[in-house]
């Protein structure tokens, strides 16, 4: 299927600021009493709810089942009142719907046919979601009648990038050293190219999709997209991230970049000009701020980054992490989350005591 690109633009809502969600004020620009609130990794094994439906059916199952990934979405929201519910879904559907054998293991994703070779680029199909992943669409459908009643509220969606997506593609899974995607980048970088290219495609797709279908938000994950110095992030990542963020329909949900272990390429990163820019907690927020000031983004809306282990923390510990995040975030362009995700270890007490404490207004931003 053809790829038509949107010209890049900046999120305008149509409706007035005071009946935005949250979520979304950041990406106006206006000044807020407190930002919205909500974390990566939000669903999933730190929680009971979670743990009981996902004893019943695989990992796959159940993002493929809209029903119970719908119940899985809202369990946070539910049980905490974030400001947004993302999405319950996995990075890796999309590769599975280009033709590739996905399967989940205890130790993470497989698949059982890795790419290593340029006739097995050629051979991935870029998918129509609507046909390949309905049931995304459906979640997102249901996600938005489940929050009819509560406008306040945003609803996520997301994708992974590109070069990450390509990295479990070659490496198989999980990687130590990605010596499979480093070795074709030096040995073969044109058929990479492709297959980054086509990647790309298959995302602009995938999320302009999920927007019509409602999401309010959407995010790119690139977990691995600090894997490389900077020469090779402008060279294999940075391109296909702007490809991305060039191609989505950003006047009706503003695009926001995750971008883990990637200090050391900020400058080039700002250069994708996504809406919003989501870093890890190596960062610094303020340096960051003053980075984006500098290369004439004073609108970037920036969201993190506590350190998601400080969440396992004693609450007279937690609390002053927090607010020290709040102070660097400011009032205005930000949103609270932590620098990567939730872990399985984190108690739900503090997810809740967190966002009881930026909600209430008892800790301060600037």
């Amino acid at each position: 299927m053809t790829t038509t690109l949107i010209a890049p633009q900046r999120f305008s809502p149509s409706a007035s600021d005071e009946s935005l969600p949250l979520l979304l004020k950041p990406f106006t620009g206006e000044v807020m009493n407190r930002p919205p609130v909500w974390f990566m990794r939000q669903a999933g094994r730190y929680m009971e709810e979670y743990r009981a439906i996902r004893s019943k059916v695989s990992f796959l199952e159940l993002c493929k089942n809209p029903e119970l990934s719908a119940e899985v979405s809202l369990q946070p929201w539910q049980a905490f009142h974030t400001d947004a519910v993302i999405m319950f879904c996995d990075i890796l559907i999309p590769p599975e719907a280009m033709g590739m054998a996905l399967d989940f293991t205890d130790h993470g994703p497989v698949f059982a046919n890795p790419l290593r070779s340029a006739a097995q680029v050629d051979a991935l199909r870029v998918p129509d979601p609507q046909e390949s992943m309905p049931f995304v669409m459906d979640l997102i459908r249901r996600l938005r009648c489940e929050l009819a009643g509560s406008p306040e509220t945003a609803l996520i969606g997301f994708a992974g990038a590109p070069w990450t997506l390509a990295c479990y593609m070659i490496e198989g899974g999980t990687s130590k050293n990605f010596r499979h995607i480093k070795a074709w980048m030096y040995e073969d970088p044109a058929s990479l190219h492709r297959l980054l290219d086509k990647l790309a495609d298959t995302v602009i797709v995938y999320l302009n999709a999920q927007i019509a279908a409602g999401a309010q938000m959407v995010q790119l994950f690139d977990t691995w997209g600090g894997l490389l110095d900077e020469h090779g992030y402008r060279t294999f990542i940075m391109p296909y991230q702007k490809k991305v963020l060039d191609g989505l329909n950003r006047t009706q949900a503003p695009a926001v970049l995750y971008m883990n272990n990637g200090a050391h390429v900020l400058s080039a990163v700002l250069e994708t000009t996504p809406d919003g820019l989501s870093v890890d907690d190596r960062t610094s927020l303020i340096s960051l701020r003053s980075l984006a000031n500098d290369s004439g983004q004073t609108g970037l809306v920036l969201q993190g980054n506590l350190d998601p282990i400080a969440m396992l923390s004693r609450p007279e510990v937690l609390k002053p992490l927090v607010q020290a995040n709040l102070k660097t975030g400011g009032n205005t362009n930000y949103i609270f989350n932590v620098g990567h995700g939730l872990i399985p270890q984190t108690p739900p007490d503090n997810v809740k005591r967190v966002v009881e404490w930026i909600r209430s207004g008892e800790l301060t931003t600037g």
